[in-house]
């Protein structure tokens, strides 16, 4: 099995959402720091989240509204995807699979090609179904992905995914996850054998304390 098939396949929304009405407000240019970092605490561990605030100032914004407003507590990891084999390589994803009591509107899709920011082992990036459609999920890269990188010379839907942070700790809570039991049911048949049962809970988001 080929790893773009694998995982390029079903990166996307159990639901989808209405296309992006408005973009969130990114923060001022000048008071925006170059990063943020968040702490994702899980029932696996804790992985704390770099985000690049001037490269991906949409995507970025958009994840801390649902951090700041603790949208993403009691929400879960529900997804691992892995290829074959000894060798950790995939994805796991989480959020809140399109509930919509708790998501909040979609956002205008940022390219790689626009952020420079690459999907490389444990780059994090948005959910989505067309571009413009992303709301709360996001995947954790495990191993380097290059095919979920906007490719304007590929056909069809060429615009790849939206990059945003990196895990900076914590990735030995991800490996953990991605090797975690999938036996759940999937609501799309594109995750088949990819659902994780019981699923692992977030239990909280929050903004890593600035260092003085």
């Amino acid at each position: 099995m080929h790893r773009r098939d694998l995982l390029a396949v079903a990166l996307t929304l159990v639901a989808a959402p209405a296309l992006a009405q408005t973009a969130p407000t990114p923060l001022p240019a000048q008071a925006a720091p170059r990063t943020v970092r968040v702490n994702v605490e899980t029932g696996q561990g804790v992985i704390v989240i770099e985000l690049y605030v001037d490269q991906a100032p949409i995507t970025t914004a958009n994840f801390l509204r649902y951090v700041d407003q603790k949208r993403y507590d009691g929400a879960t990891f529900f997804r691992a995807s892995r290829s074959p084999g000894p060798v950790d390589y995939g994805l796991i994803q989480g959020g809140l699979q399109g509930d919509p009591a708790r998501v909040l509107k979609p956002i205008a899709h940022e390219p790689t090609t626009q952020t420079g920011i690459k999907h490389t082992d444990g780059v994090v990036s948005i959910a989505r179904n067309a571009p413009g459609t992303a709301t709360s999920d996001f995947f954790i890269c495990v191993g380097d992905a290059p095919y979920l990188d906007a490719d304007p010379a590929a056909p069809g839907d060429n615009a790849g995914f939206a990059a945003f942070g990196k895990v900076v700790e914590g990735m030995d809570v991800v490996h953990r996850i991605i090797n975690l039991p999938t036996p759940g049911v999937a609501v799309n048949p594109v995750m088949k054998g990819q659902i994780l049962e019981p699923p692992v809970p977030i239990l909280k988001a929050r903004r890593a304390p600035v260092a003085p």
